[in-house]
């Protein structure tokens, strides 16, 4: 009996939240089962900072605060309180951030990370039955901890594991001749033909014999390989077979969801849009919103001018592909006037994904683009928000991430690939195949 009861103290940890996983996952807290988290009163500052502003973290920092409001109710934050209910971990705020190891001193400088360290540090001394472990998703303060001795680890939740298994979208199969033949006589074969046992909805193949091929995706709905024509949307033309295989996902009537992942140059951003113009009148409107990152760690305050000009720079390269898009026509042609009134009556609005949150999402398609900068928290909001006829298009580059607390591995639209394969309303495409330009092609492959 007591041996059992000492297994179960050896087993109970202690988590100690950066400000980081806050500022990431506003539900952080409630996520570690039985087991009891801390959260140091220099995090509880630092989060209270970031809660005015119209951004991803202001928001997680404000919903935290009301989450920590309502599991706190009247109760002391420095008392122990239950998080899930009886039997699971408990939480409270440490107030005393000194420590034997004064980490302060340690790095020679002051820092609020440094007295997170004292918390984790000063735990692990008053609590050698239980396991104490800093939750950071900063890893240079991950560095610092380990060369301190403590144990440190990222926060985990939302994170893809294996990010080379990550879901591509597409396969090639070798076939016999004969189905070839069907595909292009029938357009469409049965799974059982290619002898696919469990095909994944709207997966897309390429069906090969030699020198012949063709393409198809299943149709979840008819149970059926469909053959896939090659078309042109708004005077763009698919370059390769993954550019058809996107295109069509935009263009596919029963597909409310699509993520297309790729690296710079592979024309993610330009598919989607050329895809959604071609189908506009389906729609009232084609939002295009891509999230605001600050260059140098600097907010677009610093940067001159109006609020206009401030955003521009950053809202420039889905307006160079509308433009690329409006260059296929002559300036005589009625597609490229269209286009110039599309823009003058906001029938393709272009906006910071900031000045789009609480806008209505009905009857729209949106585009979203740079969605590797987004956590996935913020992503299932875009989602969620969705009404009727709506269309959802997430583009960008899982391994191009430009915000801090966020890698390949924990970003939204990796989360989203991960979570939504073989659901009948959704559909993904990886472009692998560069086709901005040859230069560009020579500089991604051996600079």
């Amino acid at each position: 009996m007591a041996m059992a009861k000492k297994k179960q103290k050896n087993d109970k940890k202690i988590f100690v939240l950066d400000t980081s996983v806050l500022l990431y996952d506003h539900k952080a807290i409630k996520n570690f089962a039985e087991h009891d988290v801390v959260i140091p009163i220099t995090v509880l500052e630092e989060v209270d900072r970031f809660k005015k502003g119209n951004d991803v973290i202001n928001f997680e920092a404000r919903e935290f605060i009301r989450v920590l409001d309502q599991l706190s109710q009247k109760n002391s934050l420095q008392d122990w309180l239950p998080i899930n209910g009886q039997g699971k971990g408990k939480f409270k705020v440490q107030m005393n951030e000194k420590s034997k190891k004064d980490a302060n001193v340690i790095f020679g400088e002051k820092k609020a990370d440094h007295n997170i360290l004292n918390v984790a540090s000063q735990l692990a001394d008053e609590r050698p039955d239980s396991s104490v472990i800093l939750v950071t998703k900063d890893i240079n303060l991950r560095l610092k901890a380990r060369s301190l001795n403590i144990k440190a680890e990222d926060y985990e939740t939302g994170k893809v594991k294996d990010i080379h298994q990550l879901y591509k979208g597409h396969t090639t199969l070798e076939v016999s001749q004969n189905i070839i033949s069907k595909i292009y006589t029938s357009g469409y074969c049965l799974p059982k033909d290619v002898k696919l046992k469990t095909p994944i909805a709207n997966h897309y193949y390429i069906l090969k014999n030699g020198q012949n091929s063709a393409l198809v995706y299943f149709n979840n709905n008819s149970q059926q390989l469909e053959r896939i024509n090659r078309e042109n949307a708004y005077g763009i033309k698919p370059r390769n077979v993954e550019q058809s295989f996107a295109l069509h996902a935009v263009m596919n009537p029963n597909v409310q969801l699509v993520t297309i992942q790729g690296i710079a140059g592979t024309g993610k951003t330009l598919i989607a849009l050329s895809g959604a113009m071609a189908q506009k009148q389906n729609f009232h409107q084609i939002y295009i919103a891509r999230p605001i990152v600050p260059l140098s760690n600097k907010d677009i305050g610093f940067l001159p001018g109006d609020i206009k000009a401030k955003i521009n720079p950053y809202m420039e390269p889905l307006w160079d592909n509308l433009k690329l898009i409006q260059s296929q026509y002559k300036e005589t042609d009625r597609e490229y006037q269209k286009i110039k009134d599309m823009v003058d009556k906001e029938k393709i609005y272009i906006a910071p994904l900031a000045y789009i949150r609480g806008r209505s999402l009905s009857n729209i398609i949106f585009i979203v683009d740079e969605a590797q900068n987004l956590t996935p928290h913020e992503v299932k909001t875009i989602i969620t928000r969705a009404g009727e006829n709506t269309k959802i298009i997430f583009t960008g580059d899982i391994f191009q991430i430009d915000t801090p607390y966020l890698d390949t591995h924990s970003n939204g639209l990796s989360y989203l690939i991960d979570r939504m394969k073989n659901h009948p309303l959704y559909a993904h495409i990886t472009l692998e195949k560069g086709e901005r330009s040859e230069l560009a092609n020579v500089a991604s492959l051996m600079l």
